[in-house]
This record gives structure tokens, C-alpha cells and sequence, in this order.
């Protein structure tokens, strides 16, 4: 995987997104020339046009990546991959109208522009076709040789059996295990050469997956695999790189302590953050105001009981504050004020209630606490103090959470559906930690861009 800002994205999904880069490029410049010889006009040089070029690769690129077309599923159905470049596509063009309003010295000719996303069209479906299984396939996985054969090792050897993932599982490597769980694991002293049998199974990897590792770390074996040129990693950064979450199960305090994220140092981006939240919040509460006050009025008429309610929630260090939501539940939805999950189906929702979950009008109100700074458009969602006192009696690390303020949308709300229980919510608890361990503005965008994915195709809304 390569790393950019603190972030892992996939060599085949980077591969895509140039090769989608450079086709977009080429079908804006056929468009250009097509239309210029349908009018006599002369082309002239690329330079003369490059800003209107790069705006259409630049608004369609973000398009992509904002509807998930490089996603694990892109590279496994076409089907899948041609629905979202549709829908990609429209945005882009919506995008770059909104653009050329605003900026009329960018304006692509809409001839052009009809020319150019024709083609766009038709070189993206055909380079998935072609592609798609190739970079989904083997050629672009890394081979992993795993040492341990107990709980954590079979962790492993379950997540590369799930579809889309980056890495084989080129061998496993019993290390003496009381219990081992996985079958298919050769014992250690039946490998008279660990490097070498690393280097016979194409190994690129070697990942430490030991139950007890103390007097158990193979020092001598790691250090000649690591002078061939082998990667070594631990399970807990493993799992981080290739699940983009922080597993509970297997990471420690230690290894929190002495990761390399949750740096000191970021002054700079916390005040580009802060100045981000206020500029959005504003124009955000101006150009919502009448879906706002349209979705107020349908909630009255369809319910007793105010269409605003104020909830409690936990915010940074712990500190308690309230937002505003539009009301989506009876007004009689939660006795005595008493805390109960959201079920799915959940029979307290109201017609107009199960609308605006789905889209997140409900959400909107909100963006009034990211104005004050006690929220942030990007961070873990804030839960309830009644919810937080049984959630950290059940889920190490919990309260770490509450060291990076809280947000409407986050990690955790683009890559799990809405979570209910307690099970739920340590999933969830993965991904926050993720988030504030490897925060940047670069992680901000896409989580930003993302959301809107989530909003086209709700999974779980409660």
C-alpha cells in the first residue's frame, strides 16, 4: 500500500485513479478538438485551454472518489463500478456548472462538454472492464507470510477470505502455540530456514501474529528475514493498514504509546480545521435554512410535539454540551427521559422521520454547534452520557475517543452502518480510534467527500 498523509490507499487503486486522470484528460481534449472542426475553428495549442483541461479531470476525479467508484466492489463487478461512474458522471457535470457559474473564464462550451463526458464515459466502463479484474486481482496483492497459528493468526487468515482485500495469505508459521487454531499451519521445526522459506513462498511480508510474545520472539530468524529485504510488521499495524481501523482485539497500550500518529503537532491543522468549520457552518446554515424550515413544518404537521429537540451529548475532554436536531421520533419516544438504542425499523420513527434519517436532514441543525467549536464537520460522532458511562465499563480505550472533538460525520460513519448495541458501537470505536491516531486534513477531504456516498446510498439509517 502506499502512504499518503498518514493514510494507506491500495497500489491498484492508485494505478486506477492516474490511468482514470489521464483518460479524463484525453477525452476533454478530443471533445475540444472534435467540436473546434465541427465550427472550422483552429485548435491552437493544448496550453491555450489546459485550465479548462484540468478543471474537468480535477471535478470528475473528485466526483469518483466522493460516489466510491474505487471501492473494493469497483474492481469486482462491473455492474457495480458502471451504476457509480453513472452517477459520478452527473455529478461531475453538475459540479463543473456550478463552477463555470461562479468562475465564467473556466468555461468548458457545454458542446464540448457533452463530447467530452460521452467519452469519459465510455473509456471508464472500458477500462474496468478491462482492468478491473486484474487490479483486483493477485498481481497487485502483497504475499504475507504470518508466524503464529493461535487466535490472532486465524484473525488474520479470516479477513483474506474476505473479498477485496490487499494481501494473500502465502503461508503460516506455528511458533509452538498451545493450542493452535489454524490447520493449515507448518510448525517452525519443520522449516530448517525461516528467510528461506519465506523467499520459496514469494513473501514480500512477514507479520508477527504470536499469542505470548515474550521469551517467544524468533530475534535470529526476524533479523535474517529483514536482511533479505522482508517487511517485518506487527498484527495491531497490520490490521491497521489493511482494514483502516484499530483492532480491540489485538492491540495494547504500548503499542498506542510509542505508534507514530497521534502527533503533537498539529497547530497548523487544527486552525485550517477551525477556519474550514466556521466558513461551512456559515454558508451551510444560510443555504439550508428553507430545506430546514420546510422539513420543521411537514414534522408539525405530521406529529404533536416541537419540530427541534435539544439532546445532551459528550463532547471534547469529556466535556457535556447539546445539540439541536429535527425531530424524527415521537415526542413521546423515550420515557422519563431514559436512553434507549435506535432498532432498525424502529417503530418510534415517524413517516417524515424515516425520510430525513435516510438523506441526514435530521443532521442539519447541528452545524449551529460546529459554528460555536463544540463540534467539528469531521470526528466521532458524540453519544449520549448515559451510553457513555456503559460503553466505557464495556470498550477498552473509550474515553480516548473523547480526545479529538466530535463531529457530524466521521470514519466510523462511512465505513460501518448505524450501530445499536454495544457491539455495534466497539466496531465504531475502531474506526474513531483510526481517525484520531492518523488525523489530517487529506483524511478530512475524504472523509468529507465520502459522506456523500453514504448519503446516496444510506446502508442501516436508524
Amino acid at each position: 500500500m502506499f502512504r499518503m498523509f498518514k493514510h494507506y490507499i491500495p497500489h491498484a487503486v492508485l494505478l486506477l485513479g492516474i490511468v482514470d486522470a489521464l483518460l479524463l484528460f484525453a477525452s476533454a481534449e478530443i471533445g475540444w478538438i472534435v467540436r473546434a472542426h465541427q465550427i472550422d475553428m483552429a485548435v491552437g495549442p493544448v496550453t491555450t485551454r489546459l485550465p479548462q483541461l484540468l478543471i474537468f479531470v480535477f471535478t470528475l476525479q473528485i466526483a469518483l472518489v466522493a460516489v466510491g467508484a474505487y471501492g473494493a466492489a469497483s474492481f469486482l463487478s462491473l455492474r457495480f463500478a458502471a451504476a457509480r461512474l453513472a452517477v459520478a458522471i452527473s455529478l461531475g457535470a453538475i459540479l463543473q456548472a456550478l463552477l463555470f457559474f461562479l468562475v465564467p473564464s473556466l468555461t468548458f462550451w457545454r458542446s464540448n462538454l457533452l463530447y467530452s463526458m460521452i467519452l469519459a464515459s465510455i473509456l471508464l466502463v472500458v477500462v474496468r472492464a478491462l482492468l478491473g479484474r486484474t487490479l483486483g486481482g493477485e498481481t497487485f496483492k502483497r504475499r504475507v507470510v504470518i508466524l503464529g497459528a493461535g487466535q490472532r493468526a486465524a484473525r488474520i487468515l479470516e479477513l483474506a477470505d474476505q473479498p477485496g482485500v490487499n494481501f494473500i495469505a502465502a503461508g503460516f508459521v506455528a511458533m509452538g502455540e498451545a493450542s493452535p487454531t489454524v490447520a493449515s499451519a507448518i510448525h517452525r521445526d519443520a522449516i530448517p530456514n525461516l528467510a528461506a522459506y519465506v523467499v520459496e513462498r514469494r513473501a514480500t511480508e512477514i507479520v508477527l501474529a504470536l499469542e505470548e510474545r515474550r521469551n517467544a520472539l524468533p530475534v535470529k530468524d526476524l533479523l535474517r528475514v529483514k536482511t533479505t529485504g522482508v517487511m517485518v510488521t506487527e498484527i495491531s499495524s497490520f490490521l491497521e493498514r489493511e482494514t483502516g481501523r484499530i483492532d480491540l482485539n489485538s492491540v495494547n497500550p504500548s503499542w498506542l504509546i510509542f505508534s507514530d500518529g497521534f502527533a503533537s503537532s498539529r497547530m497548523l491543522s487544527s486552525a485550517f480545521k477551525r477556519a474550514f468549520d466556521i466558513i461551512a457552518s456559515l454558508l451551510l446554515l444560510v443555504f439550508t435554512l428553507p430545506i430546514v424550515l420546510f422539513t420543521a413544518i411537514a414534522i408539525k404537521l405530521e406529529s404533536r410535539g416541537p419540530a427541534l429537540y435539544r439532546q445532551r451529548r459528550v463532547g471534547l475532554y469529556n466535556q457535556p454540551f447539546d445539540i439541536v436536531k429535527l425531530r424524527s421520533m415521537r415526542q413521546d419516544a423515550e420515557v422519563a427521559g431514559q436512553a434507549v438504542w435506535a432498532a432498525e425499523r424502529d417503530p418510534r420513527i415517524t413517516r417524515i422521520g424515516r425520510f430525513i434519517r435516510k438523506v441526514r436532514i435530521d443532521e442539519l441543525p447541528q452545524t449551529w454547534a460546529v459554528l460555536k467549536g463544540e463540534m467539528s464537520f469531521v470526528g466521532p460522532r458524540p453519544e449520549r452520557p448515559q451510553f457513555v458511562d456503559e460503553l466505557e465499563r464495556h470498550l477498552p480505550y473509550y474515553a480516548e475517543r473523547h480526545m479529538v472533538k466530535p463531529g457530524i460525520t466521521g470514519w466510523a460513519q462511512i465505513n460501518y452502518p448505524y450501530g445499536a448495541s454495544i457491539e455495534d458501537s466497539r466496531h465504531k470505536l475502531e474506526y474513531d480510534l483510526y481517525y484520531a491516531k492518523n488525523y489530517s486534513p487529506f483524511l478530512d477531504l475524504l472523509i468529507l467527500l465520502q459522506t456523500l456516498r453514504v448519503v446516496l446510498w444510506p446502508t442501516g439509517a436508524r
